[in-house]
């Protein structure tokens, strides 16, 4: 029985790796083509014009394929490294861990804001690079 725990939560800590992964490719092969506000990086900046639009979902689905991976891997780690401890520790353990993987997750809106902000004035026009 604590072999179906430790399934269940191994297959649970995979969730957010899984769905950063899936949405960073999407959002960078296969963004949404118009501003919506039903799918995809919502932001006010993100969605003042196409040119945004698209900058913000190349922009954050590199970050989430990166992000994905790293947290993948230290996921794996983290859950193999506790397979011992289970059912004890198990339970809190992958608590931890996922509060970790929401974090990661969300810490693409400041980044992804900051480089909206570095790359576009507040009208949504993209500055004019220092070498131009």
């Amino acid at each position: 029985m604590e072999n179906v725990y430790w399934i269940f939560l191994f297959v649970t800590t995979m969730l957010a790796p899984g769905v950063m992964l899936l949405y960073g490719w999407l959002f960078v092969n296969q963004p949404p083509q118009n501003v919506n506000s039903a799918y995809g990086y919502r932001s006010a900046r993100s969605m003042q014009n196409k040119e945004t639009w698209a900058f913000a979902h190349a922009y954050s689905g590199r970050f989430w394929v990166r992000a994905g991976l790293a947290v993948l891997a230290i996921s794996v780690m983290w859950m193999l490294v506790t397979i011992y401890e289970f059912p004890a520790v198990g339970g809190r353990s992958a608590f931890i861990l996922i509060a970790l993987q929401i974090a990661a997750a969300l810490s693409v809106i400041p980044v992804t804001e900051r480089a909206l902000k570095r790359e576009f004035d507040a009208s949504g026009k993209r500055r004019q690079s220092k070498d131009a």
